[in-house]
């Protein structure tokens, strides 16, 4: 086989969505799998809707994903240029080709001096392609119209440019969405009129939110923009490994994959011919795996920037360290520290009715009274903390739940949670004292 050429080609019209991200990271997995290229093209001759900063935003949020390329806008290659607005000669040049054949026509449409150029359509034919992901796929010629190839004002239409630039770029395998299902007779018509070796082509799945509806921009139930998930903190690696399993599956039972391991298991035979259902709660907890397994000083480095911008003192790198430490274990997304450091440390403390309850039924006033005198006599860390709770357990004779489940309700209102002994450290001796009280008052 020769070598995989794959491609992504946004059009810079907007952010980086979800299905984008899929199709472009199939591409790239594809192409690292198999030890070829991967090339970003931008298909810019949609001018009206191009947005400032459309490409920049395409390829930073692919960089951030963990994916990166081999040819591009940005680092060029030898199939440039990388933009169809630069390669309008190379369409005008194909375009007269057909039209010297007479498999196209010049047409004029009303109120414009230019003309367009149309292909015309050969009758009573069969149009066949082998998808990877569907098997083969035929199609009659009578039932497609002749179509533009290039519009009165010089600009190639979608179909017609991109053969033109898969075929010079040397593409040998096209995935894209379902939707170009019916884009590829057209496009299989114009390789067939040049002679040339039509790529292999492989159709994805739609994504479908929970109700099974496709996923559309308009949808508010998901949010649509790989922007939208690093800026709360979703990590760039989980994002990668959640996208890989949105219509693929490896053969393998473990899900929680690096991309390594990804690119090493990665099998087109897998594209799955189903829908692919977005599941935010897979997503939770593909991304929570993955923040539990970051290193605990890589993970306060992580937090930080989320406290600093919720204006959230940070006192000092051992007490950021010692905060990070007790919610590493809870946290699915980096923002998720702010709402974590807010519930916990609030003022106005409160214990529930079934909290209470509790405190109640394992008659806690005794050890929580004890524990309220004994605390202004440590010296106030997490391992004189545990001691005491140790000690003043043994002298009323609570222990297990009866032991700490009280002592954690008269403390953080929780009947579970994080260290005891970190937690109560970091809320500090005051505002430990002042519930303390609190809770006795109730019992």
């Amino acid at each position: 086989m020769k070598e995989v050429r794959v491609r992504y080609a946004p059009s810079p019209t907007g952010l980086l969505h979800i299905g984008n991200a899929r199709t472009a990271l199939f591409n790239y997995l594809f192409a690292r799998h198999h030890g070829g290229k991967f090339i970003i093209r931008i298909e810019d001759t949609d001018v009206a809707r191009n947005v400032e900063g459309g490409v920049e935003s395409q390829l930073k949020y692919l960089d951030w994903l963990g994916i990166d390329w081999d040819e591009g806008p940005d680092i060029g290659g030898p199939f440039g240029p990388y933009f169809q607005l630069e390669r309008l000669d190379l369409y005008r040049e194909y375009a007269q080709k057909l039209i010297d054949m007479g498999l196209a026509y010049h047409e004029y449409r009303e109120g414009s001096d230019e003309p367009g150029i149309r292909m015309r359509v050969p009758k009573d034919r069969t149009f066949k392609f082998k998808d990877m992901v569907r098997g083969e796929l035929s199609f009659d010629s009578n039932e497609v119209e002749d179509w533009i190839l290039v519009k009165d004002n010089g600009i190639p239409t979608y179909n017609f440019a991109v053969v033109i630039d898969d075929h010079f770029m040397e593409i040998t395998h096209v995935m894209r969405g379902e939707e170009h299902i019916t884009n590829t007779p057209k496009q299989v018509m114009l390789y067939e009129a040049f002679g040339w070796d039509v790529p292999v082509f492989g159709h994805m799945t739609l994504i479908v939110n929970e109700e099974k509806k496709k996923l559309s921009k308009r949808d508010v139930t998901v949010m649509q923009f790989i922007s939208q998930y690093a800026e709360l903190g979703y990590l760039p690696e989980a994002m990668l490994n959640f996208i890989t399993l949105l219509g693929w599956s490896p053969s393998g039972e473990e899900e929680i994959l690096s991309k390594d391991e990804i690119i090493s298991l990665f099998d087109e035979t897998r594209l799955s011919k189903a829908p692919s259902m977005f599941d935010k709660d897979k997503l939770t907890y593909i991304n929570s795996r993955h923040i539990k397994s970051m290193d605990p000083v890589v993970f306060m480095e992580f937090c930080r920037p989320f406290l600093e911008e919720a204006n959230i003192e940070i006192k000092n790198d051992e007490w950021l360290k010692d905060l990070t430490d007790l919610f590493h274990d809870r946290m699915s997304y980096g923002a998720e520290i702010v709402k974590l450091y807010q519930e916990f440390f609030k003022d106005d403390f409160e214990i529930g009715e079934e909290e209470l309850n509790f405190l109640k039924e394992a008659n806690s006033k005794e050890l929580i009274i004890k524990f309220r005198e004994e605390i202004e006599n440590i010296e106030f860390n997490p391992e004189e903390i545990q001691e005491l709770i140790k000690r003043v357990g043994k002298e009323v004779g609570a222990k297990g739940r009866f032991l700490f489940m009280p002592i954690r309700i008269a403390t953080t209102g929780q009947m579970h949670g994080p260290s005891l002994p970190h937690a109560i450290y970091l809320l500090e001796k005051d505002k430990i004292s002042r519930r303390l009280e609190h809770a006795i008052s109730l019992l």
